[in-house]
């Protein structure tokens, strides 16, 4: 079970996340259609890119996880996804560490 404080890290990481994003001009501010959130490929990536995954499945999931306590995934691996998402994009530096620290905060699960 994570600790208060690691729930707290994470979520401060994904607010941080949500922020660079916006930053990044990666955040849409019209919502998704709702048959794209039942792709079953990883990261959906049938349906929606990589930020529309991280804004509309990523970071609402986890977050409602950290709210209601549950049990956070464990040895997740998102960055090697922004490394081929973001590599050129100006903001890809910040995006990559963001993600790196949540993939490692999630590791000592």
């Amino acid at each position: 079970m994570m600790s208060h404080a690691q729930y707290q890290t994470v979520y401060t990481l994904l607010k941080e996340l949500e922020a660079v994003l916006r930053i990044a001009k990666l955040w849409q501010s019209e919502n998704i259609e709702s048959e794209k959130l039942n792709s079953t490929a990883p990261f959906c990536c049938d349906v929606m890119t990589f930020e529309q995954w991280l804004q509309f499945v990523f970071i609402p999931k986890m977050a409602l996880m950290i709210e209601q306590g549950m049990a956070l995934p464990a040895n997740m691996s998102i960055a090697p996804m922004a490394e081929m998402s973001f590599s050129s994009h100006p903001q890809y530096p910040q995006i990559l560490s963001l993600l790196t620290k949540l993939d490692e905060s999630l590791q000592q699960n």
